[in-house]
């Protein structure tokens, strides 16, 4: 069973990275240099680390300036099934 999450908060880190704060009170950073490495129209302007870092919250996902999203629900899977998330200090 999916479990459907929003992303609460966020901060981008060094190296390409987000670190994630789920509305499950789970959190997780994610690399995202595999995305970068596929490149494509709205991957490509990511690249430039100051641009990677201006994310925001559009909605409750992650969102650039150009228009890139991604979805909160495949975030947080991807991040439990790498083994990637812990509980939030905040959520305790």
């Amino acid at each position: 069973m999916i479990e459907y999450v929003d992303v609460v908060a966020l901060k981008p880190l060094p190296g390409f990275k987000l670190w994630l704060r789920f509305s499950n009170g789970r959190e997780g950073v994610r690399d995202f240099a595999d995305i970068l490495a596929q490149g494509g129209e709205m991957v490509e302007p990511l690249k430039d680390e100051a641009f990677f870092s201006r994310v925001t919250l559009h909605h409750t996902v992650p969102a650039w300036p150009n228009g890139y999203e991604i979805d909160a629900t495949n975030l947080h899977l991807e991040l439990h099934e790498a083994g990637l998330l812990t509980t939030s200090v905040a959520a305790e």
